[in-house]
């Protein structure tokens, strides 16, 4: 047995349960290892991730929405994208997903498990390991209504007498539900929503059955495990039930199994919440997380290019530190979500957040709240499509907006980490306020289902803002895909005496230098540096003065 194995297990169930539940997770380790992978890398300037739903395009006739989510990335994406995250892709009754009726089931609505494995034939997969709760109408949380012994601890039965004020909300739903059970009304803990039942991890059974699950998706070819809301799973009273030290120990005992099984998979946690406490997930580099979400940079970017001024951004990058080479940050700007609020605490007064929020209401988003422990509200989340949150007042020129918009997204590009970038925000989507009247939720404005037939008319008309984000986002992708300085290895340098209209990047590595320049205002700005024995490797007319939202990209 190994010892670290058993530390995890005894820090986060005591010796006694430890020591009884030690060979079971031995066995864990030996299931995994089916999967062994030879000649396991690190992450490099050709990983790039699309995000997406299973259905987030379809419409071929006789083929899966999976199958026709892989012949849109093979017809238009090719290898400027290596991996595709597919959100929850299982069978599932509310929140788009995340609400999981099955763990091990492909929601027959989108595929089969084989029309997944022709995806992977072509891309590296990223799945969703929704951790912390269960979907109520799944059969785990119905056989603890019918008082079945196996399940009766794999939910939080709560006592409603104690005190939860001090526990820290994402929603402003219920944090305590009543269901009727077999033995009599019972209360349950549902952090995120009344169908969303938390999982009890204080019972070894639940992360047992939990971790046979991330071997169900490495099985089917993941290769990359997004573990979602991880934050939340571990419940103490009196406590904030957010990153306790039983959270990180079960994460570490995961990456243990995953180091033992000798298998090619990378950890992702997904937190949102401020920087500090996001990148506390990396644990000291080599024990915890491969990769978090730079949950910062959305807001950052995106008051960046609202205020004009690139300097809030320029010195939040100037301080980023990683605990070691072997990990690296997620860096997005776009997903299924809004853009968390939470992360710019700090960064950004709350005057100028507020204001933000303005701003995003303004440009037809909304704003999302959350509960505080002293009883108030504040923003939490800002849900809006990021090409109209860069919406410029007045403007009807769409290829200003495409080009204003490509700049925001080019910092991903270029910043130390792997991108991963929303399906609507590579093929340059609107707001879909549509969906919002229809289902209500504020967040569906950015999860808009296309038809692939009537995508495919835009995507090949070069008028369209939908084939000028694409293609000028495929030409960045494929410049960084065959440049090492884009490796997440490679040493970045902020440039910060570059006049405050220009986000700038230096990248290096083996003797190579990247200098990376983005003009994030819509005025023509001199570049005062000395750029000598540089070449573009971008492909629009340079001269040493940017044009507006002008992307420049130079290699030495």
């Amino acid at each position: 047995m190994n010892n670290k194995l058993i530390s995890h297990l005894e820090l986060i169930y005591g010796k006694e349960l430890a020591t009884k539940y030690q060979g079971e997770f031995q066995q864990k380790v030996v299931k995994l290892s089916q999967y062994k992978t030879e000649g396991k890398k690190g992450f490099n300037e050709k990983d790039s991730i699309m995000i997406t739903y299973g259905d987030s395009i379809s419409g071929i006739e006789g083929k899966s929405k999976i199958e026709t989510l892989t012949y849109f990335a093979k017809k238009y994406l090719d290898s400027a994208i290596n991996t595709i995250h597919i959100l929850p892709c299982f069978p599932y009754t509310s929140d788009d997903g995340f609400s999981i009726v099955d763990y091990k089931k492909i929601n027959p609505d989108l595929g089969t498990w084989s029309d997944v494995a022709a995806l992977t034939d072509s891309y590296k997969l990223m799945l969703d390991l929704v951790a912390n709760h269960i979907s109520r109408s799944s059969y785990w949380f119905q056989e603890y209504l019918k008082g079945n012994e196996k399940y009766k601890d794999y939910f939080i039965t709560c006592d409603p007498t104690l005190d939860y004020t001090s526990v820290i909300r994402p929603r402003t739903l219920p944090l305590l539900t009543e269901v009727n059970t077999a033995n009599g009304k019972k209360i349950v803990w549902t952090t995120f929503s009344t169908d969303q039942i938390d999982l009890n991890y204080k019972n070894p059974e639940v992360l047992l059955d939990i971790i046979d699950v991330l071997i169900e998706y490495v099985s089917h070819g993941s290769s990359a495990i997004r573990l979602d809301a991880i934050a939340f799973i571990w419940k103490e009273i009196g406590t904030s039930c957010l990153h306790l030290p039983q959270t990180h120990e079960i994460i570490k005992l995961i990456r243990t199994i995953v180091e033992m099984a000798d298998v090619d998979v990378k950890i992702i946690t997904e937190t949102n919440v401020p920087h500090n406490e996001n990148v506390s997930y990396f644990g000291n580099g080599r024990d915890e997380a491969s990769m978090v979400y730079n949950f910062p940079l959305p807001p950052l970017t995106l008051y960046t290019f609202l205020k004009g001024d690139a300097s809030i951004i320029k010195n939040w990058a100037n301080d980023l530190t990683l605990p070691s080479e072997d990990v690296t940050f997620f860096n997005f700007l776009a997903s299924h979500d809004g853009v968390g609020l939470n992360p710019a605490k700090g960064l950004i007064d709350d005057k100028e957040i507020a204001l933000l929020a303005k701003k995003v209401e303004e440009h037809d988003g909304y704003i999302s709240y959350k509960n505080n422990s002293d009883g108030t509200k504040s923003p939490y989340e800002m849900n809006i499509n990021f090409l109209d949150a860069l919406k410029i007042a007045g403007n009807i020129d769409e290829h200003l907006e495409a080009q204003r918009f490509i700049a925001s997204q080019s910092i991903i590009l270029e910043f130390k980490g792997v991108p991963g970038i929303y399906v609507h925000s590579l093929i340059g989507s609107h707001n879909y306020t549509k969906g919002v009247a229809e289902k209500g939720t504020p967040r569906t404005i950015n999860r808009e289902r296309l038809n692939i037939n009537e995508l495919e008319l835009e995507l090949n008309d070069s008028s369209n803002i939908r084939f000028q984000v694409l293609s000028k986002y495929k030409e960045l992708l494929l410049i960084r895909k065959d440049n090492k300085c884009f490796s997440p290895k490679a040493n970045q340098e902020v440039l910060i005496g570059l006049d405050s209209r220009i986000f700038g990047l230096k990248r290096s590595i083996d003797g190579e230098e990247v200098i990376c320049l983005t003009n994030i205002s819509n005025s023509n700005v001199d570049v005062n540096l000395n750029i000598d024995g540089f070449k573009k490797i971008t492909k629009e007319k340079f001269n040493g003065k940017l044009t507006p939202y002008q992307v420049v990209w130079l290699k030495k």
